[in-house]
């Protein structure tokens, strides 16, 4: 051990005054500070992209997610008159909720939200139906459930909006009674 030291003894004093020896300037320390805190600020606009990539992930993500719980639109397993009438009627049906949210006031507001909510159970039981065709093929109770829920669905909804347009004429009536 004592002979490493001796080692390292004459190492020191071979290069004793070959050493880069600086005393550092009083204000060495606020420059160091000053230079940490300049690089610190680009990382937070970093941090700032990197968070709204991660929120539009998370959103696409949720939005898949939903999107794929819808039914089924492609009917491989069924006939080709079966998916036809699907077609047909769920076109009849879209276009029957979009006349129900172009009628949206504040006066209507309740009546369509509990038309929405009916509609989710009349979809619930369309999907039931829709598994029931695909785990057992197509049979004419299948076939006439699933007609049955495609016209009571559009029935429904153009009773809804026979109503909203029968409180909007009760309205304008009134209102055109109390001006007169």
């Amino acid at each position: 051990m004592k002979k490493e030291n001796d080692d390292l003894d004459q190492l020191f004093e071979k290069f004793e005054n070959q050493w880069d020896v600086k005393r550092m300037n009083a204000d060495h320390q606020v420059d160091f500070l000053h230079k940490l805190n300049k690089k610190k600020q680009p990382k937070k606009k970093n941090n700032a992209v990197w968070a709204i990539a991660a929120s539009i992930v998370v959103l696409l993500g949720i939005s898949l997610f939903y999107n794929n719980n819808e039914k089924p639109k492609e009917f491989k397993f069924a006939s080709k008159e079966t998916q036809r009438t699907d077609s047909i009627f769920s076109i009849l049906i879209d276009n029957e909720l979009v006349k129900l949210k172009e009628k949206s006031s504040p006066e209507n507001e309740q009546i369509i939200n509990d038309a929405l909510k009916q509609m989710k159970v009349f979809d619930a039981d369309y999907t039931k139906i829709i598994k029931e065709v695909q785990k057992n093929g197509e049979n004419k109770q299948i076939i006439y459930a699933m007609i049955s829920n495609l016209q009571t669905r559009i029935s429904f909804l153009q009773t809804v909006l026979q109503r909203i347009e029968e409180n909007e004429k009760f309205k304008n009536t009134t209102t055109h009674e109390k001006t007169l």
